[in-house]
């Protein structure tokens, strides 16, 4: 009786049963370690800095309490008219984060065209573009280091309580942060076509439209609609300083203790995320297509 022969000693389809030597593991640097290590004493440090009461936290009495604040929501608050009202502020919450993301992402488109590196590559640098540049990186740096919660607070102070300065302070924010990541995406657009269209004698805006935007479109969705599902849940949270929408509903019903109110505008707010991440979700399966 033959034995058959071990997996290893035929070759694939398409191989030579030559063995091919294994790159050899890259060093690690010094300077790699001792970031490492920094790290790790960083994270020790927080822990003993922040004096965290684990055992409070899961004893007995902690949980009870926990418990017992939980139960106070059921059964939700069900009366037609607080359905309505609370229908109509995830209407609101809805609206702020469609509007602040849409106004966020033209912003950010424009100031990325600004400072991006792309742009200057392709033309000779000049000193009045790396003043530009240096002044986009800037703002957008800017925009996305201060929260939304604290953009919030200061236009309140200017437009008043409601959705304005919700979705305004979510703009301003968003805009910071998807300026940045469009900006990196034009810069990793590959630049072969818009190099050949611009010896054609194609204008910027010509080069722009045929050349990079095809390439960095569907990328751009995804970062949108990405920041879209985070400004759903920012929404609700700016709602809490006087900002319009669900948030608003949950400070004030949980400030007075109406447990099952507040009980049904969690779940309206558990809801409104859900069908926003699953028709966010829906989109980009559609575009991957």
């Amino acid at each position: 009786m033959g034995f058959a022969s071990r997996p290893h000693d035929a070759a694939a389809p398409g191989q030579t049963g030559v063995e091919l030597p294994l790159p050899p593991r890259p060093r690690r640097s010094l300077w790699t370690i001792l970031a490492l290590l920094a790290l790790a004493a960083l994270v020790v440090a927080s822990f003993v800095t922040l004096d965290l009461q684990w055992r409070d936290l899961f004893s007995a009495q902690g949980l009870g309490a926990m418990a017992q604040f939980v139960r106070g929501f059921f059964p939700p608050e069900t009366g037609p008219g607080f359905l309505q009202a609370t229908a109509r502020a995830a209407l609101e919450t809805l609206a702020m984060s469609l509007l602040g993301t849409a106004l966020a992402a033209v912003g950010g488109l424009a100031l990325a065209l600004l400072a991006s590196a792309a742009p200057m590559q392709a033309h000779r640098q000049r000193a009045w573009r790396t003043a530009l540049r240096g002044l986009a990186l800037a703002i957008l740096n800017l925009l996305r280091a201060v929260p939304e919660l604290i953009w919030a607070v200061l236009l309140l102070i200017a437009a008043g309580l409601g959705p304005m300065a919700g979705t305004l302070a979510l703009a301003l924010h968003t805009s910071g942060v998807l300026g940045r990541l469009f900006a990196q995406s034009l810069e990793s657009a590959a630049p072969e076509v818009a190099q050949a269209l611009r010896l054609r004698g194609a204008g910027a805006l010509q080069t722009f439209a045929w050349a990079t935007w095809p390439q960095i479109a569907p990328q751009l969705l995804s970062y949108t609609l990405y920041r879209w599902e985070n400004n759903i849940r920012a929404a609700t949270v700016l709602g809490i300083v006087g900002a319009g929408g669900l948030g608003q509903m949950l400070s004030y019903h949980l400030g007075l203790f109406h447990m099952r109110e507040t009980g049904t505008v969690l779940l309206a707010m558990l809801l409104l995320v859900a069908v926003v991440d699953g028709s966010s979700f829906a989109i980009r399966r559609v575009m991957a297509r």
